[in-house]
């Protein structure tokens, strides 16, 4: 067992210690109803340079259910973690947690761009996040890691629950016709009900939630005027 583990210690591991620390923190996951009202509601997003150990992470934070921005925060860092799924919260809690520290107002919840407890382990990034910072957190991915589901309806919040064996573990839940669906799961400290609810009052118009889709366009933001010529694709 992996004990008093601190992120900044996350590049010195192995995958193997990696996968024993997540074995480790999944015994303190708290999947359970959301017992206060959101009123700033937080998206957190990765860019990083292909190539390079250099990453961009930001949070904004948004008035919860307008949508109207509050603040945000950015940070520019390096991580030499490998890029190996199941394992990418190693390569970008740190970062975040960096960029947490630097807010002065903390959200009610936070969304993140990738998986909460739709996870072979449970511990996707927005589970990791929630629980170092013992923060209300929703995974919002764009894409499936783990779990099966039928294809929802092509109909706006059409959504079809996901299942690890016979496990709920997340929702796959249509935003636009003609789109895919994204992959709703929670992280830590609020129901797989209330994730699914508070997603859809987050989509205006677009693929993706408001909280992650404006926190991506920040870091990109960040990342191309520190003067990065690499490009990534639209994510809408």
């Amino acid at each position: 067992m992996i004990n008093n583990i601190s992120p900044s210690d996350y590049q010195s591991l192995t995958p193997a210690q990696a996968i024993a620390y997540q074995n480790q923190l999944r015994q303190q996951i708290n999947i359970e109803p959301l017992d206060k009202e959101i009123k700033i509601i937080g998206g957190a997003d990765i860019s990083f340079n292909k190539y390079t150990d250099v990453v961009y992470a930001g949070i904004i934070l948004l008035k919860y259910p307008e949508m109207t921005f509050i603040t945000s925060a950015s940070v520019k860092t390096t991580t030499t973690f490998p890029y190996i799924s199941g394992l990418l919260a190693f390569r970008e809690v740190p970062a975040l947690l960096e960029v947490w520290n630097k807010l002065e107002v903390k959200p009610d919840l936070m969304v993140l761009d990738g998986q909460g407890i739709a996870h072979e382990r449970r511990l996707g990034i927005a589970t990791h996040f929630g629980l170092l910072t013992d923060i209300p957190s929703i995974g919002s991915a764009k894409s499936r890691l783990s779990g099966k589901y039928a294809e929802p309806a092509n109909a706006v919040f059409a959504q079809s629950l996901m299942y690890d064996r016979d496990q709920v573990v997340g929702v796959a839940l249509r935003t636009k016709k003609n789109c895919n669906p994204i992959f709703i799961s929670p992280g830590h400290r609020v129901s797989m009900g209330q994730s699914v609810d508070i997603i859809k009052n987050c989509i205006k118009g677009y693929r993706i939630p408001e909280p992650t889709r404006q926190a991506h366009l920040l870091v990109n933001k960040v990342r191309v005027d520190d003067g990065s010529n690499d490009s990534q694709l639209s994510m809408f």
